[in-house]
């Protein structure tokens, strides 16, 4: 059984925090709305030690922006990875020798948040 702590992507509007409209998050005052559960679940696999990657499509231009947002609502991750479009995202990876699956692909609806997620 591997041992090595799981590495999470996750994506940020809509699953983190409520979805608003591009034009709305890209502002420098907007406010980011966490979603029930999300600093707890964040909290959670911290503790497990995973490694937690959010991804985005936000463009890269907007980091500086999105890194504040973020962090005035306390969301803290090891890794964002910006700008990979709104459209559908696929994650492929390779099963370990012995035929265990190394990658899994979870679709939430917009906007419930992620505290009923158990990985």
């Amino acid at each position: 059984m591997d041992v090595r702590p799981k590495t999470i992507f996750c994506d940020i509007d809509g699953t983190l925090v409520k979805h608003a409209a591009p034009s709305i998050a890209a502002s420098p005052n907007h406010k980011m709305e966490l979603l029930s559960g999300t600093l707890k679940k964040l909290l959670e696999w911290d503790k497990k030690g995973y490694y937690i990657i959010l991804t985005t499509g936000r463009k890269e231009s907007l980091r500086n922006i999105t890194e504040k947002q973020l962090s005035e609502v306390g969301i803290f991750y090891d890794q964002l990875v910006m700008g990979i479009g709104g459209g559908v995202r696929y994650l492929i990876n390779d099963k370990k020798p012995e035929g265990t699956e190394a990658a899994f692909s979870i679709c939430l609806d917009r906007d419930n948040g992620i505290s009923n997620l158990n990985i």
